[in-house]
């Protein structure tokens, strides 16, 4: 039941919502037996003209004489009268309770799903870029969408069967316990072998459930892959590779959904068939009873018979639930994997607000490792406010890990970051990045509008200032040739932009948020000539009074920077400006000359 400690804590919300299911439940279920265990007096009547047989007494027929006698019904057909009356009030009261337990149940189901699709939505938010470096983008979107709704449609729909049946099963023994002790002790002791071979048909169900999800998730990754590189697929003819792998991952999910159907589809029928071999056994011992004349009337018997029914279908339904338990338990496992991943930068919402930027960034002795590689050691740098430091290196040299430390997307593994003189993480994280605008080599812009766009993260900004940015970022004269202007969509991940438009989109949504850091990585390297030229001119008109951190990869767009630092496999090699640099005719010279850059 470990696993299922999340969704007893969401519940544990809602006391008093609990309190009104269980007691609606269990009056349901009373009166459900009430008017079942109506048949004996009726029978009673029916057979034998009377409402009781003073040898061999019965509670439910003794408490029916005194109702009986309450209304003063002396004959026998007023008596049959008020009994189908009874009958007819107690199924009336029944369904009412059973509608009231459905009203204040359903959507406490639904509030524990939205709450765990919010949990894990939140924590993905908050989780630290290199989390997602090492997973498949495909199995987290399977674990926020398919195993969640795994989990509503197996677990959380499954929640009703927790309670209701069991207490079903509870109270009706107990009213087959006062009926007759000697056949309820009997099956008392059929009940568990019934259940012991259930639970062994649908134990393997949470190992083939957890298969399904895993196979369900690289399935996802593949089509996301290949609906985002369409291009480069049909470019290189490998449709048939890409082909045989989704098929070979769609065959292994379809092999071990068919496994999950096969195991859950039989506890159904088996629960059945032992539910009617039970059924049979009470049959023949209390059949014997009663030819026996053993204190066991034959109206109370078939009264019995009648309300041990009622065990029947919630015990199937119990297995199925079981069942549904089982199979859900491995998508919550899933999820539970994501909601307890250390947050390893984690916020400091009481730490001191970095309300202005007034003086320097500091790295002191700085280390970073993920896992077993350090990717960056010792560093030791300080950005001046107002002035713009440039990194470079080979690939895999540590630039963009540097610059990910500044807005605390890592967290230093040794040494310490400072921010006019005091350690990054003694601020609130919201305030460290308030004070940063990022444009990265990739654009990444939302299917919204291009106003929009410019003034995420900006909510205030009035149209003034949105027009006012993306003339700074060389992007208002084409965006007032589109047809909607600022109101045009520009579709998933701005696909209906070019790379330049798209890239001047990023910058002028950092220039509208107007912060003292920016940090520009590689923001102008996959861009053909002319686009360069347009977004290297936007980035110079943003960078003009502010402190910049650029990771650069065409050497010619940080020839003026204050200092240059050139890293190689995490170490800081050579520092200082161009010309000092090349003068050096070291690491920097020979990747200048490389870039052919004079």
């Amino acid at each position: 039941m470990k696993q299922y400690a999340r969704v007893f804590r969401y519940l544990a919300g809602y006391k008093s919502n609990i309190g009104l299911y269980l007691l609606t439940t269990v009056l349901s279920i009373v009166f459900s037996l009430v008017s079942i265990g109506m048949l004996m007096p009726f029978l009673q009547l029916i057979f034998l003209k009377e409402t009781s047989i003073n040898t061999k007494s019965n509670i439910v027929l003794e408490s029916v004489d005194k109702l009986l006698a309450a209304f003063s019904a002396n004959d026998n057909i007023a008596k049959l009268g008020i009994i189908c009356l009874l009958i007819v009030v107690f199924i009336i009261l029944k369904n009412l309770f059973l509608y009231l337990s459905y009203y204040i149940l359903n959507p406490l189901k639904n509030k524990i799903v939205n709450k765990m699709r919010e949990d894990v939505y939140d924590k993905v938010l908050k989780l630290p870029i290199g989390y997602f470096n090492e997973r498949r983008k495909g199995d987290l979107l399977s674990r926020m969408t398919t195993d969640i709704g795994e989990v509503e449609g197996s677990l959380i729909g499954s929640m009703e069967g927790w309670v209701r049946d069991p207490l079903t099963i509870i109270i009706t023994l107990i009213f087959l316990l006062v009926i007759s002790p000697k056949l309820t002790i009997f099956i008392l002791f059929l009940i568990p072998v019934m259940g012991l071979v259930i639970g062994r048909i649908t134990k393997s169900l949470k190992k083939h459930s957890n298969i399904v999800a895993v196979k369900w998730g690289e399935t996802l990754s593949t089509i996301e892959e290949t609906l985002g590189g369409l291009r480069v697929i049909k470019a290189f003819n490998i449709e048939k590779k890409l082909r045989g792998r989704f098929s070979k991952n769609n065959d292994e999910l379809l092999d071990s959904k068919n496994k999950i159907g096969y195991r859950r589809d039989l506890a159904s029928p088996l629960s059945e068939v032992m539910g009617v071999m039970l059924f049979t056994g009470v049959l023949y011992y209390g059949g014997r009873l009663v030819l026996n004349n053993e204190l066991l009337s034959a109206p109370v018997f078939l009264g019995y018979l009648g309300i041990f029914y009622n065990i029947i279908n919630p015990a199937k339904a119990l297995s199925t639930s079981f069942s549904n338990m089982r199979k859900g338990s491995a998508a919550i496992q899933r999820i539970e994997e994501v909601l307890q991943t250390p947050i390893t930068v984690d916020d400091n919402p009481n730490g001191k607000q970095l309300s202005t930027f007034s003086n320097k960034i500091e790295f002191k002795n700085v280390c970073f490792a993920y896992e077993d590689a350090v990717i960056l050691d010792n560093i030791n740098l300080i950005v001046e406010k107002g002035k713009t430091v440039a990194l470079v290196g080979s690939s895999g040299a540590g630039k963009s890990t540097l610059a990910d430390l500044v807005p605390r997307f890592h967290d230093v593994t040794s040494g310490e970051l400072l921010i006019d003189g005091i350690n990054i993480k003694e601020y609130s994280l919201q305030s460290v990045r308030s004070q940063m605008s990022i444009v990265t080599q990739e654009p990444i812009l939302f299917n919204d509008t291009i106003g929009n766009n410019i003034a995420l993260g900006s909510e205030n900004a009035t149209m003034n200032e949105v027009i006012q940015a993306a003339k700074i970022a060389n992007a208002h004269n084409f965006i007032v040739k589109k047809e909607n202007q600022y109101d045009e969509n520009i579709g998933d991940r701005g696909a209906k932009l070019s790379g330049g438009e798209r890239q001047r989109l990023t910058i002028a949504r950092a220039v509208l948020k107007n912060p003292p850091i920016l940090i520009l990585d590689e923001a102008t390297s996959s861009l053909d000539t002319e686009s360069e030229r347009l977004v290297q001119d936007a980035i110079n008109n943003m960078m003009q009074n502010r402190t910049s951190i650029v990771i650069a990869h065409r050497l010619s767009t940080i020839r003026h920077a204050d200092e240059i630092i050139v890293l190689q496999k995490g170490r800081i090699v050579e520092r200082g400006t161009h010309e000092q640099l090349i003068s050096l005719q070291g690491f920097y010279h020979k990747l200048v000359e490389l870039q052919e850059v004079k």
